[in-house]
């Protein structure tokens, strides 16, 4: 069985090939069905089985499967341009694919924040748990994937806990009122506007509330999720589709929804912008697929970022946490080897239970022997006589039977093995 992990991020591709390559949340499971699929196509033999996870984030989309064929990862790769459409020869550039304790690595190195745009971030823990749910309930997850993030998450634990990689850590929500502060001299003096009310919307407005602003507002689908969340900041919430008459009115947008589809397209933002006298508003688009369309950037009177753009915000404080780093890559380097040896051992559970079964059936055999010996009234210490010389015989005649057979260096090999294999316990 391969372990692998094929996918991108964003170290590897920009936010506009990301989001064409994003699952949607409640696709998850139906792409993890399709991906066992895909993999099995070309499965070795008719017994093959194939396990698969699917994670996707804003940062990131990747393909964690375990698999027997040939080309795993060439096909793993060809799932993920098939499954979006998209041309193989534009996404494979901008894939990494990793097998056995690469994907390991990459798995542990993910969940304890070191591969993500904010170093030692702690939203992907929650966003990878959430993957492995998800894909555990369509029967995703086997042996190996299961066991593999049962390990990853108890990596993170340990990475987080022994170590100050997340201590200086700065947050996407923390740069995005940075961002604004270039914008407005004081945020205590604008309107804010957040669309959605997932966990990202809930850290900005945390973060903006702490500024004091004049008001907060949320724009959600569903309204009463929305006036949950601005219950917490002495908001107000509107639903999406009061966005057209409204959004005029707000000096700051942040946005992050799950939608597929841009909500705030650049007639929308034109519009806006004429209503408010060509008044600046500032606008973070924290979503992947994006939920503003990219033209809106064009516009003199807004400042739009998006995910990517905040990168080089993020960094803020990159040295006090390099000394964690070689700490929690110390740490992540031990459990990898941990893994890959449970791996190999894996390797030989199947001819552990061979030799059990042939075993059992060799002792099955010997022991009807035995008691038709018995039945015919044959001596009782002959009958055990016979039982443990007929068992010895037949444990003995496949070894004796390969020393006859091989020559050479393989004879030698074989003799030298089969005294360790029949030692005696004293």
């Amino acid at each position: 069985m391969q372990l692998l992990a094929v996918g991108l991020n964003h170290t590897t591709a920009p936010v506009a090939l990301r989001e064409k390559v994003a699952f949607a949340p409640d696709k998850i499971g139906q792409a993890v069905l399709a991906a066992r699929q895909f993999l099995l196509r070309d499965a070795l033999n008719n017994t093959s089985t194939a396990e698969a996870a699917i994670l996707s984030t804003c940062n990131r989309t990747e393909l964690y499967a375990a698999c027997k064929m040939d080309n795993p990862l060439d096909a793993a790769a060809h799932f993920l341009a098939d499954y979006h459409q998209l041309p193989y020869a534009d996404l494979r550039p901008h894939l990494y694919s990793l097998p056995q304790d690469g994907a390991v690595r990459h798995a542990f190195r993910v969940a304890s924040g070191l591969d993500s745009m904010v170093l030692g971030e702690p939203q992907i823990l929650g966003q990878l748990k959430d993957a492995v749910r998800q894909s555990d309930e369509v029967g995703g997850l086997g042996t190996y994937l299961h066991q593999l993030f049962q390990r990853t998450f108890s990596v993170a634990k340990e990475v987080r806990s022994t170590t100050e990689i997340g201590a200086h850590s700065v947050s996407m929500a923390a740069a995005a009122v940075r961002l604004a502060q270039r914008i407005f001299d004081n945020i205590a003096d604008q309107h804010v506007l957040f669309i959605g009310a997932g966990e990202m919307i809930e850290l900005c407005a945390t973060h903006f509330a702490a500024q004091n602003p004049l008001s907060i507002t949320i724009a959600n689908r569903t309204l009463e999720r929305g006036e949950a969340l601005a219950h917490q900041y002495n908001g107000r919430a509107i639903r999406l589709a009061e966005l057209p008459d409204q959004l005029a009115q707000f000096d700051i947008v942040i946005s992050c929804t799950a939608s597929t589809l841009p909500i705030i397209g650049l007639g929308l933002m034109e519009r806006a912008i004429k209503t408010r006298r060509h008044k600046p508003i500032f606008m973070v688009d924290l979503a992947v697929p994006r939920d503003i369309e990219p033209e809106v950037a064009r516009l003199n009177d807004v400042f739009l970022y998006t995910v990517d753009d905040l990168g080089s915000v993020v960094q803020t404080g990159l040295d006090n946490r390099q000394s964690a780093v070689a700490q929690a890559e110390a740490i992540i380097e031990t459990r990898v080897q941990s893994f890959m040896h449970w791996i190999d051992g894996r390797a030989v559970v199947p001819v552990i239970q061979e030799l059990n079964e042939t075993g059992e059936a060799l002792r099955l055999m010997e022991l009807e022997r035995a008691r038709r010996m018995l039945a015919k009234g044959d001596d009782i210490e002959l009958v055990l006589e016979a039982l443990s010389k007929g068992l010895t015989a037949k444990f003995l005649h496949g070894s004796q039977q390969a020393l006859h057979q091989t020559h050479g260096e393989q004879r030698a090999q074989i003799a030298a093995l089969l005294p360790q294999l029949f030692r005696s316990k004293r």
